[in-house]
């Protein structure tokens, strides 16, 4: 293992519920050994990123009900491909290169999980996105 990767598996939070079992699929024990771990060690750059999102559309999420507000999330990580492609780049680009090439195998249903957990994280942290105070 290089520097790199060490670094990089060093830096991630520990998840005491994600546990790793042999009778779990590849996929779920690649969610829970990799994808979780960062995507918790990310959380404050997803909020921020969330955050400019909601301003590059002029600021339309603070005008929505709570349904709504989580509607919107879902749209923004489902559905604008470029937002989508910026939040898969911050979980890969905390890939090793093992992680890298395991993940390359069945990518599609990894994004869809990793989407998932982003998704989730947005959702529960809604009360982050409150309309900025007015700056005078």
């Amino acid at each position: 293992m290089n520097n790199r990767d060490e670094y990089l598996v060093a830096l991630r939070p520990e998840i005491p519920n994600a546990r790793v079992s042999d009778e779990m699929s590849i996929d779920e024990q690649f969610q829970n050994r990799t994808l979780r771990p960062i995507a918790k060690l990310q959380h404050d750059l997803l909020i921020a990123v969330f955050h400019n999102y909601i301003k590059k559309h002029k600021n339309v999420f603070f005008g929505l009900t709570s349904n709504k507000r989580i509607d919107y999330i879902e749209n923004a990580v489902n559905r604008d491909q470029k937002f989508r492609n910026s939040l898969k780049g911050i979980i890969i680009g905390q890939f090793t290169v093992n992680e890298y090439l395991a993940y390359i195998k069945n990518s599609s249903a990894l994004n869809k999980r990793m989407m998932n957990l982003v998704r989730e994280r947005l959702i529960n942290s809604i009360q982050l996105f409150e309309r900025p105070p007015v700056e005078l």
